[in-house]
């Protein structure tokens, strides 16, 4: 299994790969607070074609976890706008830069300081 830092060093890499324009710092914070979903291949990515794995994103991260106010279609647009700065060829859409990109986008960073 993968070391915490060795999923670090993936994510700022393929951070640096895509031109997100995360801070270091806010990947660590995410992928910390992701706790073993970062060891589990099935749920380490986020599959923008999967309407249910995008409610989940919306439920338990969204809404619970940053906080964000409940507006579906706030959400609907966050979430494309992510999954299009990620890249629709991008089959690997990791959950802790899909989760630091919608905390940016949602300006919500300050639950991670």
């Amino acid at each position: 299994m993968a070391t915490k830092e060795e999923k670090l060093a993936l994510y700022k890499a393929a951070n640096n790969k895509l031109g997100l324009g995360l801070s270091d710092d806010l990947i660590e914070k995410v992928t910390t607070g992701l706790g073993p979903v970062i060891y589990n291949a099935d749920t380490e990515l986020v599959s923008c074609s999967d309407q249910s794995e995008l409610d989940t994103v919306k439920k338990n991260f969204l809404s619970k976890k940053i906080q964000v106010p409940n507006d579906d279609a706030k959400y609907n647009a966050a979430i494309k706008k992510v999954c299009e700065k990620m890249g629709s060829s991008n089959r690997s859409k990791y959950r802790a830069l899909f989760y630091a990109l919608l905390t940016v986008e949602f300006g919500k960073e300050s639950i991670y300081a």
